[in-house]
């Protein structure tokens, strides 16, 4: 018998949703809340079958066994800490299924009363930037990393900053937003914390307060920072899906220039490091940010060797610059996702590390017209990657098909090879033809789009 399938049911396929049934009813929480029949149904959800690397083996369910008394909604960064058991410090090892709703705007920055902080509130009493930049300039001080009291009070400043705004999060989690939920100044830390889930939240602003002058960061050094946006390190089993990343108001590009260097204080969006594997990022927005998702934090051949594994679909990359991803070690899945990509300071697309293994296809890439196909791939040590299906649009021209990895190395020596040594079997439905993507990535990708 043939299937016929709604359109209902098609978005319902899409989204890796499914709709609520009639009986279900609004789910208790122990802040007394009533949550909407779709919220519930929403927080509920666990990964559908085959939807990326994540579906290996377990699958991977949040908090969807979460009991009463473990179920939140949170309106500030202290209910939040509180739902994810209690001590931000020992959060990360608290393994019951916890199902957290975030209603409203949790700000990191928000002291224990609720009082707004600010980086002055969090800086060592030793340290000023001024002072700090009269110590390590380059004129003065030298190409050498920075070191002596300055350094070690800008240390202090970064663990006063990492204990309020990097939340961590422990196993056996889903985190949801409800309409309009935002996560603001701070970093959802998963690490060591398997089978977690994270949905329909935009992520705004997670700020570096007291960035790392690195001088032997490349040729002219470089302003470092260290706060993603979601940080998954030792972990399995990690689904992100239907999120907003940017920066807000505060981008990078409004940052001033030191040491002839932009003085960069927001780090990754999503990045996947420290040994971690089998992690879905599905149907996310990330608009306006220059670093977006580092997988693999070093070239050193040793623990990360078989592990970060990572599938990427139906995610709209949108006026972001660079790590779309950038890839070390890992089998990472990239296909169906639509890159709108341009400006002055685009560098690059996927990064090709050391060992990668790339399989990249029915991506669908709106260029500016000065954005050449052949920089869309950077080689960070790399030496293949599987890629096709590409279709571009440049500069408002007709769409066309274009052979990625054939344009890059017309441009570029030493050559990549075509064949990343596997292919993909974890798919949650068909894969569309590039064409396509645009269409549905567009208006579906991104928080508030799921029914809550």
């Amino acid at each position: 018998m043939r299937r016929i399938l709604t359109a209902a049911t098609v978005t319902a396929l899409l989204l890796g949703t499914a709709p609520a049934h009639a009986a279900s009813r609004p789910d208790p929480t122990a802040a007394g809340d009533r949550l909407p029949r779709a919220a519930h149904h929403l927080g509920r959800q666990v990964l559908p079958e085959r939807d990326g690397w994540a579906a290996e083996g377990t699958g991977t369910t949040g908090g969807a066994a979460a009991r009463p008394e473990r179920t939140r909604v949170v309106r500030s960064r202290a209910e939040l800490v509180a739902a994810l058991g209690g001590d931000n410090a020992s959060n990360a090892t608290d393994a019951t299924p916890k199902l957290i709703y975030v209603d409203g705007v949790v700000d990191g920055f928000e002291g224990p009363d609720g009082t707004p902080l600010s980086c002055a509130d969090l800086a060592d009493p030793e340290y000023r930037l001024d002072a700090y930049l009269a110590a390590y300039d380059p004129a003065v001080w030298g190409r050498v990393p920075p070191a002596g009291p300055l350094e070690e009070a800008r240390v202090r400043s970064v663990a006063n900053q990492t204990r309020q705004t990097q939340l961590n999060v422990g196993p056996n989690t889903t985190i949801v937003g409800l309409r309009g939920a935002r996560l603001t100044g701070l970093t959802l830390m998963i690490d060591r914390a398997s089978n977690v889930i994270v949905r329909n939240l935009t992520f705004v602003d997670a700020r570096d307060c007291f960035p790392a002058w690195s001088p032997t960061d490349g040729e002219a050094g470089n302003w470092n920072n260290q706060y993603d946006q979601i940080s998954v390190r030792r972990s399995e089993h990690v689904w992100v899906d239907h999120n907003t990343f940017t920066d807000g108001d505060n981008p990078d590009s409004a940052q001033p220039t030191y040491f002839g260097r932009p003085y960069q204080v927001h780090d990754g969006s999503l990045d996947v490091t420290h040994t971690a594997s089998l992690v879905t990022a599905s149907w996310n927005r990330f608009t306006g940010r220059d670093k977006l998702m580092l997988i693999g934090s070093s070239n050193t051949v040793g623990p990360d060797v078989g592990r970060l594994k990572v599938t990427l679909h139906h995610n709209l990359f949108d006026g972001v610059l660079q790590r779309l991803p950038r890839v070390r070690f890992g089998q990472v899945d990239v296909y169906n996702n639509h890159y709108r990509l341009g400006g002055d300071d685009f560098q690059y697309a996927l990064g090709v590390g050391v060992q990668s293994a790339l399989y990249v296809q029915n991506n669908f890439f709106t260029l500016d017209a000065a954005v050449d196909p052949a920089d869309l791939l950077y080689d960070w040590g790399g030496t293949a990657l599987t890629e096709r299906g590409t279709w571009i649009r440049q500069g408002g021209g007709p769409a066309r098909p274009v052979d990625l990895l054939a344009a890059y190395n017309a441009a570029h020596d030493p050559d990549l090879g075509a064949d990343a040594g596997w292919t993909p079997t974890l798919r949650h439905g068909p894969v569309l033809p590039a064409p396509l993507v645009p269409l549905l990535v567009g208006p579906l990708a991104g928080a508030d789009r799921l029914p809550v």
